[in-house]
């Protein structure tokens, strides 16, 4: 005789005249009750580029020139527009022609990835102008000359895009922001070419070199890899320890007296006596004599009219090699990192 079925001990529906309702995928945020799916995250930790020697191989990788600017995440909200920078900071004030711009784009919710940037003539991106344009480090003018140079989409219209690979994110950004748009917001254009010429041809125009990005991954917070940037010069921060006088030098400032990071202290990595102009100088002057500190913060040896600092301030120094002995070769001063931007100290591997 075969047995009835055993009864379930929960019934699958409680109320047969109930509607179905499915499970939700997580706790709607109260303030965004209109959007079906995801709620929108106030700030997500922005991915960053490794920095390697020479571009990939592989079908994979897509490029992009590289910016060189302050790194900002644009938030539409129901509520408005937000701009904040790579630490966190909100400075949608500072950069009014991008906020005009963001709330003229035809979307109701986003999250733009991008570099605020000011072209020069030739229409590359150059750091000391836009920080000129913002009263330099510390300064809190507005800049109407800055431009976003959008390159990834993060959050669209109730979507969380940070776990779809690169290639479907790049397609909604394209189709939100034209190609070859002159206006405050525009797109960071991929191009399709091989990497070493591609690099060979940056460099010849004078650029700060490419990116590269594996068209397969996901949005990944941190420096992991899915980013690659490639420079025809390298750049990067060091902590000012001190300076060297001179009267003949802009500001009197003869050179800079420069640190990195190892092993969890400051190493002296020489100086940098190139790349001020009048103005940049004596501002620069000005905040160090804040800083000044009777006995120099690492070993420099021997040095005739240095004056020391404590190392608070975060140089943006361009530079072509380094010697045997751990010194930069060939550094230019390009300018002071803010810690806004996530300023953060060359560390030696």
């Amino acid at each position: 005789m075969t047995k009835p079925p055993r009864k379930p001990s929960q019934p699958l529906l409680g109320d047969a005249e109930a509607p179905i309702r499915s499970r939700p995928r997580r706790r709607r945020d109260p303030a965004q009750s209109q959007l079906l799916l995801d709620p929108m995250p106030a700030r997500i930790e922005p991915c960053l580029a490794l920095l390697k020697p020479r571009p990939p191989k592989g079908p994979q990788w897509t490029y992009e020139v590289k910016w060189d600017g302050y790194r900002l995440a644009v938030h539409i909200e129901p509520s408005g527009v937000r701009i904040l920078t790579r630490g966190g900071h909100d400075w949608t004030e500072r950069f009014p022609a991008i906020l005009a711009e963001a709330r003229r784009l035809p979307v109701s919710t986003a999250i733009l990835d991008g570099e605020a940037v000011v072209l020069d003539v030739q229409g590359r991106s150059d750091f000391g102008m836009l920080q000129q344009s913002l009263g330099g480090r510390g300064g809190k003018r507005t800049s109407r000359d800055a431009i976003f140079m959008a390159f990834d989409l993060l959050y669209f219209d109730g979507h969380d895009l940070t776990g779809n690979e690169l290639a479907s994110r790049r397609h909604l950004l394209e189709g939100l922001i034209p190609a070859g748009s002159e206006d405050a917001i525009r797109l960071s254009e991929e191009i399709d070419a091989d990497g070493e010429q591609l690099l060979r041809v940056a460099c010849e125009h004078g650029l700060e070199g490419i990116i590269a990005k594996d068209r397969n991954s996901p949005y990944r917070s941190g420096r992991l890899g899915d980013w690659l940037k490639i420079k025809c010069i390298q750049s990067n921060g060091f902590a000012i320890v001190g300076y060297e006088k001179s009267t003949a030098s802009f500001g009197g400032i003869g050179r800079l007296l420069l640190a990195a990071r190892k092993g969890g202290e400051l190493v002296y990595v020489g100086g940098v006596g190139t790349g001020f102009n009048e103005r940049s100088a004596s501002a620069l002057r000005e905040q160090m004599e804040r800083l000044i500190i009777a006995k120099p913060p690492v070993d420099i040896g021997r040095k005739r009219n240095a004056v020391f600092i404590e190392p608070k301030l975060v140089a943006e120094i361009e530079y072509r090699a380094w010697t045997h002995d751990g010194k930069l070769r060939h550094a230019s001063y390009k300018g002071l990192r803010d810690t806004a931007d996530g300023a953060s100290v060359y560390e030696f591997e």
